[in-house]
């Protein structure tokens, strides 16, 4: 017996313990796994910085590699996907991950933060993280459960933020920061066996439609050839950078003012809380109003609130009102920027096309730490950047607007 996906793809038919709400409760716990570790970073950065004497750019380096080879590794991860299923990467990607966590936890040079969280956990991300579980959600949920899942795949996400942001504070305060990765690492290990309700089936030559009999040239030159992809992808740039700088430098950047180093935990957990609450409902939206629309007033708001942000006085009340705005806009851009992608190419090549619009998110992402941790650096102050996350915002609003939603015109396949 075979199942038919509705862009007349057939795969086999998944074992009965696989229903749809097994594999999106496994999905969303694997996001919440490998979302949350990675969201505490920004507290490690002092305590680590104190105790080896590096600047704030030695750890913000470190971290935006992490963010560049994640950008790097996420579409040959969601190429390995597409190709041969996807229980394997997110098996060797949690591995990695885990490794990354526990070699960090004896980086004592600079050079071996990079390597420990920049390349191996930077890639353990591009295998484990939430955009395979998405993809994964794009080709094994009904066509009525996508909406719903690919939302709450992200919400899962932030909800890995607002548990590990206040669960790593305490566990720096009372344990300290080299505990606290080791307890991440462990962690991590658990998404190894949840990975197998996500299990997708390899790709077949005997597939029925042109989609299907796509090369992963063809694939690529299609995609980079039609105008609304590459306006999509350049949009994402803009929430890399901002997701970036915030995560890893506000709480330093509220300590600075005067806060205590718990209300950046809270701030941050405050974020993922929201983001839940917006990532269900763009998820929702999105099957209403105009995806582009979707796209253009996240990163608009975004704009807008940093500006209030940094334009008022700062206080615990005006932080946390920050991560509630911040968190509604937080990931919320991912639910229509990936069915934007399914839209118009299908889900054949779903995995690896998304991975090189999150190419371009982890670019903005690599430029927003390292850019914060050199500016704050030079001048003792992170204003230019805020400034400049306003600006890519302003941009990003206007370039999601042209975009066009629907299927990329294709020759229709023909008999034997």
């Amino acid at each position: 017996m075979a199942a038919t996906e509705n862009d007349g793809r057939v795969l086999p038919s998944s074992p009965s313990w696989r229903t749809p709400l097994v594999i999106v409760v496994c999905g969303c716990l694997i996001g919440m796994l490998t979302f949350g570790p990675r969201s505490t970073f920004g507290f490690f950065m002092q305590p680590m910085s104190r105790e080896f004497s590096w600047g704030r750019d030695v750890f913000g380096l470190a971290l935006a590699i992490q963010n560049l080879l994640w950008g790097i590794g996420q579409p040959i991860a969601g190429a390995i996907a597409d190709r041969f299923g996807t229980l394997r990467v997110i098996s060797v990607g949690a591995l990695l991950y885990a490794a990354g966590l526990v070699t960090m936890r004896y980086s004592a040079t600079p050079l071996s933060l990079d390597l420990s969280a920049g390349v191996l956990i930077g890639f353990g991300l591009a295998g484990s993280s939430f955009n395979l579980v998405l993809s994964a959600f794009g080709k094994l949920m009904p066509p009525q459960w996508r909406g719903v899942a690919l939302g709450a795949g992200t919400a899962a996400g932030s909800f890995g933020q607002f548990v590990f942001a206040p669960f790593g504070v305490a566990m720096l305060d009372n344990f300290g920061w080299p505990t606290a990765l080791v307890v991440f690492a462990c962690l991590m290990l658990v998404a190894i066996p949840l990975s197998l309700a996500l299990s997708t089936p390899p790709a077949t030559s005997n597939a029925a439609s042109v989609a299907d009999q796509q090369t992963f040239k063809q694939a690529l030159v299609e995609a980079f050839g039609h105008r609304s992809y590459v306006l999509l992808v350049l949009g994402f740039f803009t929430c890399g950078f901002q997701l970036a700088f915030i995560t890893v430098h506000l709480p330093a950047y509220l300590v600075d003012r005067g806060l205590p180093v718990q209300t950046g935990g809270w701030v941050i957990a405050t974020i993922g809380l929201f983001n839940i609450v917006g990532s269900l409902s763009v998820g929702w939206l999105q099957s209403r109003l105009p995806k582009r629309y979707i796209l253009s007033a996240i990163y608009f708001i975004r704009a807008l609130s940093i500006v209030v942000f940094i334009s008022l006085p700062l206080t615990t009340a005006s932080a946390i009102s920050f991560g509630v705005i911040t968190g509604l806009m937080w990931l919320s851009s991912v639910p229509p920027t990936s069915s934007l992608v399914s839209i118009m190419f299908g889900t054949r090549w779903l995995a690896t096309l998304y991975g090189f619009a999150f190419f371009s998110h982890q670019v903005g992402g690599f430029l927003g730490v390292l850019l914060g941790g050199i500016v704050f650096e030079k001048f003792g102050s992170y204003t230019p950047i805020w400034w400049l996350s306003v600006g890519f915002g302003v941009m990003s609003a206007l370039i999601n607007l042209p975009i066009v939603e629907a299927p990329v015109g294709r020759p229709m396949a023909q008999p034997a």
